[in-house]
């Protein structure tokens, strides 16, 4: 008989008995969706090269969402878990820095500059100093960042930081996105060796670009003229750059020769990366409209149409807004029936609600209450985006104004009760302020729903000349007399006439249009709106509603209807929008003047000009 002994390391088996039932441990979901892990073989910890790359990616995010708060706090929370005295690399405080500057905080940024060149900093590198010129730059502080150029120059800074074009790159555009020219100019002169490193045309671009935010956008063309000495070739962002200089000088003439020219030389040199793009489309139709050239504009249209071009919301957009200002309601129709086509297949295309809102406008001037109906109610389900409070209160607010050019005035008055209750306040100089006029006017004031803003002494088929006041009443002021000098005048009036040495009237200054103090007001004003003196003072009102003015003047003229002003044409009064709300019951009182703070701010300025 054999004894088999049981294996070694094995303790010998207990004798059977009744089981225990095993319990059994919740489920836990993290365990459900996680891999598993093998046995005896715990999580493997993080490197720190990880841990800062995570840091540096979650930076950029939370700049991008411009919470430089939460940056900080993150930061600090990981200097005081890294090794070696908390000391983070260069890559990681470049996106600090960054983060500074987007964030328009330059201070805190320069205080990061000097811990990191200290000696017990991360060191710097061209990178930080390219963001640093670029932050300098913004905060218009030009004088720090032409020192720290000067140090890369010679040679001094900590770092060795070579001068290269990217470096002054991002200095020079920020220098052009505030109109500063002249001291882009200096940049260009002084490092013009280092920028014209590798010939590239960016250069000549980005200057193109400075001329068109300054008041000289034609200067862009003088551009173009030294990229061909240079002997450079343009490319497709030069061509467009000099488009929107021309479209912006209202050269578009000459910005459909840059466009001829542009698929010429594309066609010559076989190269389609010059072919016109949708952005040069675009700009090429806003120049269109803004001429109210519909044949011009329906041939850019059927051009694209017909092309590889890949046509996106914003060119459809451009298509539709250039055939409005043309006045082609139904050519655009047909535009947009093409864009909710296509969107079903395209989510890309869908409208955003200011297109609706486009198209609504055109239609309340017809008075065509049934589709400024159809389109409010499609703009809810079929826009994309986000549907401002804004957009729906001007929404309600073209309807009620297609019902009054209809003469629905009981469904225009029924908007107009709604709007009323839904606006915590009412401005009267507004789109719709000049619409509820009119609702009050033509239902003949008996149950206002204004009160006590009413109108009981104006009759609408009177003659303006019943309401008028005589122009030497108004006050004009000189044509070529200096801001500064009469700036108190514009806290009282929305609006003055000005007269030339003749005593005719040249043009009238809004108070919206007063931005700078040392110009002439002749720079600052509109062509005066001029009517006979029997046009009537509905005429008058949807005249004013239609341009957006606070005064018309009122001429003897009887051959014109309105328009520009004429030296056959002597002005003999004024109507304004402040004339009318001087029939309201508490004008003073109730009506806000959402201008007054702008005023103010004009009178202290011109008050610290006179001290100094």
């Amino acid at each position: 008989m054999m004894l088999i002994r049981p294996p070694r390391f094995l303790s010998p088996s207990p004798a059977p008995g009744p089981r225990e039932p095993r319990l059994r441990r919740p489920l836990d979901a993290s365990r459900i969706f996680s891999s598993p892990r093998p046995p005896g073989r715990r999580p493997r910890a993080a490197s720190p090269a990880t841990d800062l790359r995570r840091l540096t990616a979650r930076i950029v995010d939370l700049t991008r969402r411009r919470q430089l708060a939460q940056i900080m706090e993150e930061v600090e929370a990981a200097r005081r878990r890294a090794r070696g005295g908390g000391v983070l690399n260069t890559i990681v405080m470049n996106a600090v820095l960054d983060a500074c500057v987007r964030c328009g905080d330059v201070d805190r940024a320069l205080r990061h500059f000097e811990e990191m060149r200290g000696p017990r900093g991360c060191g710097v590198d061209g990178v930080s100093y390219g963001i640093l010129l670029k932050g300098l730059g913004i905060a218009r502080r030009i004088d720090e960042a032409f020192e720290i150029l000067e140090s890369i120059e010679k040679d001094s800074s900590i770092g060795s930081p070579r001068l290269s074009p990217h470096l002054i790159c991002g200095f020079l555009n920020a220098l052009i996105e505030a109109g500063d020219m002249r001291r882009a100019n200096a940049l260009v002169a002084r490092f013009r060796k280092v920028l014209y490193e590798g010939h590239s045309v960016l250069l000549y671009n980005l200057l193109m670009k400075g001329y068109i935010k300054s008041n000289f956008p034609l200067g862009a063309l003088t551009v173009k003229d030294e990229i061909l000495r240079q002997g450079l070739k343009p490319d497709r962002l030069t061509y467009n750059t000099i488009i929107s200089a021309c479209v912006k000088s209202a050269e578009i003439d000459k910005a459909i020769q840059f466009l001829e020219d542009m698929k010429e030389e594309a066609n010559r040199e076989s190269n389609p990366e010059l072919l016109p793009d949708a952005v040069t489309y675009t700009t090429i139709l806003k120049g269109l409209g803004n001429s109210r050239d519909l044949y011009s504009v329906l041939k850019i249209v059927v051009e694209m149409k017909s092309s590889l071009l890949s046509i996106d919301r914003t060119a459809y957009t451009a298509m539709i807004d250039a055939l409005l200002a043309c006045g082609s309601i139904d050519g655009a129709l047909c535009i947009f029936g093409d864009i909710i086509k296509q969107a079903g297949n395209n989510k890309d295309l869908r409208p955003k609600p200011h297109l609706y809102l486009s198209i609504m406008r055109a239609f309340a001037t017809r008075g065509d209450v049934d589709m400024v109906t159809r389109l409010s109610k499609r703009m809810w389900p079929d826009s994309v985006g986000f549907i401002s409070r804004a957009a729906k209160e001007e929404a309600h607010e073209l309807l009620m104004e297609a019902a009054i050019n209809n003469n629905q005035i009981d469904l225009a008055r029924g908007l107009l009760r709604r709007i009323v209750n839904e606006k915590e306040c009412f401005s009267w100089t507004s789109r719709v302020g000049l619409v509820a006029v009119k609702v009050e006017s033509l239902s003949g004031f008996t149950n206002s729903l204004l009160r006590p803003h009413v109108f009981p002494q104006i009759i609408l088929d009177d003659p303006v000349e019943k309401y008028m006041v005589s122009f030497q009443e108004s006050r004009p002021l000189p044509a070529d007399i200096i801001l500064r000098k009469v700036v108190m005048r514009f806290l009282k009036d929305r609006a003055v006439p000005l007269v030339d040495d003749w005593g005719g009237c040249v043009g009238i200054v809004h108070r919206d249009d007063c931005t700078k103090l040392d110009a002439p007001l002749l720079s600052m004003s509109r062509g005066p709106l001029c009517v006979p003196t029997s046009t009537t003072v509905e005429h008058v009102i949807d005249l004013l509603l239609r341009e957006k003015s606070e005064m018309v003047i009122v001429v003897k003229s009887g051959n014109m209807y309105e328009g520009s002003y004429t030296s056959s044409s002597r002005p003999l009064g004024v109507f304004s929008l402040a004339i009318l709300w001087s029939f309201t019951g508490d004008y003073s009182s109730d009506i806000q003047d959402p201008d007054f703070s702008r005023v103010t701010t004009l009178k202290q300025n011109a008050e610290a000009c006179n001290r100094n």
